[in-house]
């Protein structure tokens, strides 16, 4: 039973900046015009983030556009979200996120079957020469990449 996933917004630069430890698919609570919007795939992530607030986990950040067919029952499009997670998962993060340098982080929003869910991470900072040791292996991957493709024609 193999549900059809369809990526909606992805947030790359969150791996560019934390390692990540371990990733939860979350549920989001929203209202029919924020889903059909999703559906279209009128959705960011890029500035968003995570936060545990009494027991309960809320996304905060993340833009749905309004949906143009919806007029007064579309809601704000950058007002809290609330994430769906079992309480198991929450205390583990909280336990986590005690931790010096751990925070939890959006990492995609995607349709699972009819669902939208959300990939959160839980994520530890990276210092700018962890940064610099990604550039140079993506380079030096790049390059060969590259060397193997002009060795390969010719």
């Amino acid at each position: 039973m193999g549900e059809s996933i369809k990526l909606i917004a992805n947030n790359k630069k969150a791996y560019h900046d934390y390692f990540i430890e371990d990733k939860y698919e979350t549920g989001v609570a929203l209202h029919g015009t924020e889903v059909k919007s999703i559906r279209m795939g009128k959705c960011s992530i890029k500035e968003s983030f995570v936060r545990i607030e009494q027991g309960e986990v809320f996304i905060y950040g993340m833009h749905i556009s309004p949906y143009e067919k919806g007029n007064i029952f579309n809601k704000d499009p950058l007002r809290v979200k609330k994430l769906l997670l079992h309480r198991s998962e929450i205390n583990k993060m909280t336990g986590k996120i005690a931790e010096k340098g751990y925070t939890l982080v959006p990492l995609r929003v995607y349709l699972k079957g009819s669902l939208v869910k959300v990939e959160i991470g839980l994520a530890k900072g990276k210092k700018l020469y962890d940064k610099r040791q990604d550039i140079a292996k993506k380079d030096q991957r790049r390059e060969a990449e590259k060397e193997f493709k002009v060795r390969n024609l010719g």
